[in-house]
């Protein structure tokens, strides 16, 4: 898992705006072995500055299937540093007078076609001038932005545009040349806007994760334009490595498998074992490794506010995205990226999956392991209902010095409300602080619940001490705690469960003779707290998982100058998830203990 750049809040634990595919309605479960290359073409790049307004030119790209079709357009003229600094913007319009033609349906350039080569002649001839990759941003239109393919292998390293602006007298001549207005063509060229599509999670789940990241300054579920969509799976059957041709579909994904963040758009050129495409970032990740995908295009969705969309099937991987640049991305077929695994296996009653995904960049390692756990919950349960998850999380990767580490962790969660997300909190904080530690790796992460239907709790509701051979009650309006210096402290918890029913938590703990008097916090372990986003290696992440309370812990905290320092114990495990804190003063008497206590 290549990084692309170089808390756990209790217990409680990239947008890219591009002409890529909207809707990825179909995946394999994994990423298929490497493959070699389909053929070449090589194309040659043509000087866009010899071209002249009218000229005519002819473009490739895949409608429905796997097969380019050709689409003619004219040259209306050129943007200097559209782009970028020195990357010059070529404008064609692909309007066709044929209502029944493809950009007739779609009422113009579509999310899908971005790296669509565009040649000067036959394509058989090979004169490529480069690949369209922008549309007037207004609204649907057969106006097109090219990126010049002679710039394309050089993946300039500056800022990605989100808009291109078009100057009155640019303007004027566009809307002449085209059916657009001036008005519309000064609002300028954009990427198409596009969320990176996300399959096998519903939309209301992703919206309720990042409204829930939000309150809770969760590090992940940071982009407010993802979009979930839904759909079947697919292999390799329709789509396979020989279809990743100029003009072919051509797919891109942060992860693959069940869950799958990815882009659909088009090849613009393959040489040897590389291929080019897109004709801008997927996510400007600069050198990376994502994974790279042919696609079976089911359609092309037209659109009346924005950009039409077209709608495909991502089969497994036949190698990886190396670059992700300005002008586009580059990949080379065959090795695939490296990956961290994700497995999730849940049971509820006699229903039981198991599904996994391959996350290939770092920063989606959090986000696609949260949202596999949910996914498969969401399968498993069929319902959004409350109950009780018991939790086996296995973690394995190599810390920042290549030795290896491994996190295993167990622990129980309820949720009166949806026990789907109770547990993905705590999942997703130890994946982000792992995954964000410099020359890190996770290599797997492997997730195991059970479901029931249980939704009871236990509530720290007061505190006994045992006194005399009796255990008293222990209240602040009096003394609150009365300790011996010298001797045995031993006083229990008591808890309440929903039916009202008692149980009882104990501590036993020495007292130091210098100790003075302080004050003890009972808390259950679902309100204790350890922030991960702190943690700065792998061993601070195995230390705070491991020192951790599971959630059905009781904990004592008891702090006394001249003890020996604070004392944080725990009782545990108790019948279920623990609640409620309670916070005591201690009296510490004999040998001194009473120097600056009030009443001792």
């Amino acid at each position: 898992m290549k990084r692309s750049s170089s808390t756990r809040q209790g217990k409680a634990l990239a947008s890219t705006t591009a002409a890529l595919g909207l809707m990825i309605s179909g995946l394999a479960l994994s990423s298929g072995p490497a493959q070699s290359a389909p053929a070449p073409d090589c194309a040659t790049p043509v000087d866009v500055s010899t071209l002249a307004e009218g000229d005519t030119l002819t473009a490739l790209s895949v409608v429905r299937g796997t097969t380019p079709q050709a689409f003619t357009g004219t040259v209306i003229g050129v943007i200097d540093d559209g782009i970028a600094v020195g990357l010059d913007m070529l404008v064609v319009d692909f309007e066709d007078p044929d209502a029944g033609s493809a950009m007739s349906r779609a009422g113009g350039i579509w999310q899908g076609m971005s790296g669509s080569p565009v040649y000067v002649g036959d394509p058989a001839d090979g004169n490529l001038v480069g690949a369209i990759a922008y549309g007037l941003s207004w609204g649907p239109s057969p106006i097109a932005g090219v990126t010049p393919f002679s710039e394309m292998d050089d993946y300039l390293d500056t800022a990605a545009p989100r808009r291109v602006r078009v100057d009155g007298t640019e303007a004027r001549d566009i809307a002449r040349s085209s059916g657009s207005t001036r008005a519309q063509v000064e609002e300028g060229f954009s990427q198409l806007r596009l969320p990176v599509g996300v399959s096998g999670i519903a939309g209301s789940r992703l919206k309720q994760a990042r409204e829930a990241a939000v309150e809770r300054k969760a590090r992940y579920f940071r982009s407010d334009e993802m979009s979930a969509v839904r759909g079947g799976r697919d292999d390799a059957s329709r789509a396979g490595v020989d279809d990743l041709v100029a003009g072919g579909n051509m797919g891109a994904s942060f992860s693959y498998g069940d869950i799958t963040y990815a882009g659909v758009g088009t090849v613009t050129s393959v040489c040897g074992s590389e291929v080019v495409g897109f004709g801008h970032p997927m996510g400007f990740l600069g050198e990376t490794t994502l994974g790279l995908h042919p696609a079976d295009a089911l359609f092309v969705q037209p659109e009346s506010l924005g950009a039409p969309f077209k709608v495909a099937n991502i089969s497994p991987a036949v190698g990886t995205v190396t670059d992700d640049r300005l002008a586009g991305i580059t990949g080379t077929f065959g090795a695939l990226p490296e990956a961290m695994t994700v497995t999730s296996a849940v049971q509820y009653g006699a229903r039981e999956r198991t599904g996994a995904s391959d996350a290939y960049v770092s920063e989606w390692a959090a986000e696609v392991t949260f949202a596999q756990h949910v996914a498969n919950h969401d399968r498993v349960i069929d319902g959004i209902i409350g109950g009780t998850d018991s939790l086996q999380m296995l973690v394995r990767g190599t810390d920042e010095d290549g030795a290896p580490f491994t996190i295993d962790l167990s622990d129980v969660f309820v949720d009166t409300r949806d026990v789907t997300f109770a547990p993905v909190w705590d999942i997703g904080d130890i994946v982000w602080a792992l995954s964000n530690i410099p020359d890190a790796d996770v290599d797997s992460v492997d997730l195991d619940s059970v479901v029931t239907d249980e939704t009871g709790t236990l509530r720290v509701t007061g505190l006994e001490q045992k006194r005399g051979g009796e255990w008293v009650k222990v209240s602040n309006r009096r003394r609150g705690v009365v300790a011996q210096a010298g001797r045995t402290l031993r006083v229990r918890a008591v808890l309440k469960a929903d039916d009202d029913s008692i149980s009882y938590a104990p501590l036993t703990t020495p007292i130091a003779k210098s100790a003075r008097s302080g004050y003890l916090n009972v808390m259950g372990g679902a309100w204790s707290w350890t922030n991960l986003y702190r943690a700065k290696s792998v061993a601070d992440v195995v230390e705070a998982v491991e020192s951790s309370p599971r959630n059905d812990d009781v904990v004592f905290d008891l702090r006394l100058r001249r003890n020996g320092g604070r004392l944080e114990q725990l009782a545990g495990p108790q019948s279920t998830v623990v609640e409620g804190q309670k916070s005591f003063s201690v009296q510490v008497t004999g040998s001194g203990g009473t120097r600056g206590c009030r009443g001792c």
